[in-house]
């Protein structure tokens, strides 16, 4: 497959990006990567320089949202056909990347997300993030008619159509959940193909406990106003 562009969000993830960028380059090594600095604090940037890749750097820490955008407005820009979603911690398996390829070029699909929970042995999250998981799933299962075990995966390929989508229209506070409701909406299709992902490569999450009780419940009310919202056009 050509026209393909790995998008690495990164926040302060020196430490992972290098081996990040390398998997992937073993992986796909026709794909073109772009770093996508969301205003990090630490050598990101210089070390993504380093590595020799497309670095877009926001000017100050805007959040997942904008980032992802802002990748998928230069793959729009440079007329690519796929995009595909590599976080900067290493969680995502590079192996995995021909996995969503693969299941992007089957008919009816425009966006693949790998699932984490769709392995019997797959990843087993905190009780309090897991069950925030299990509160999403179930309203977005619901509201999209198609069963949703990972919504917030973001792991994900999508082709040229969700690429003009996206760069028109993308969530910004908790994009993942969100998004789904949009391609939903905007009749877009989606499939989830299990995957594998591991623990972080370097640098510290800010999820808690208590972080998890307070997105879940935002993201829920996010949930419903966008369903509430106007049909996005593609």
């Amino acid at each position: 497959m050509s026209g393909v562009l790995i998008i690495v969000p990164a926040y302060n993830e020196e430490e992972s990006l290098p081996r990040v960028i390398s998997a992937v380059r073993q992986s796909v090594p026709h794909a073109e990567i772009a770093v996508i600095n969301d205003g990090s604090t630490d050598a990101t940037a210089r070390v993504a320089a380093e590595c020799s890749v497309v670095v877009l750097n926001q000017p100050y820490n805007l959040g997942i949202g904008s980032t992802m955008q802002t990748g998928y407005m230069y793959a729009m820009q440079q007329g690519f056909s796929v995009a595909v979603q590599v976080d900067g911690d290493g969680q995502h398996n590079a192996e995995e990347i021909p996995v969503l390829l693969e299941a992007l070029t089957e008919p009816d699909v425009d966006v693949v997300i790998g699932s984490r929970f769709m392995h019997e042995d797959g990843y087993r999250p905190p009780a309090m993030r897991r069950l925030g998981i299990v509160i999403l799933s179930g309203i977005l299962s619901l509201a999209t008619g198609q069963r949703i075990t990972d919504p917030t995966s973001g792991f994900r390929a999508v082709n040229k159509r969700t690429i003009a989508f996206y760069a028109q229209d993308y969530p910004f506070d908790y994009p993942e959940p969100e998004a789904i409701i949009l391609l939903h909406r905007a009749g877009l299709r989606i499939r989830e193909v299990p995957v594998r992902m591991s623990e972080r490569l370097g640098g510290q999450s800010s999820i808690t406990p208590m972080r998890s009780a307070y997105y879940m419940i935002k993201v829920v009310l996010a949930i419903l106003i966008n369903l509430l919202r106007h049909r996005p056009e593609v």
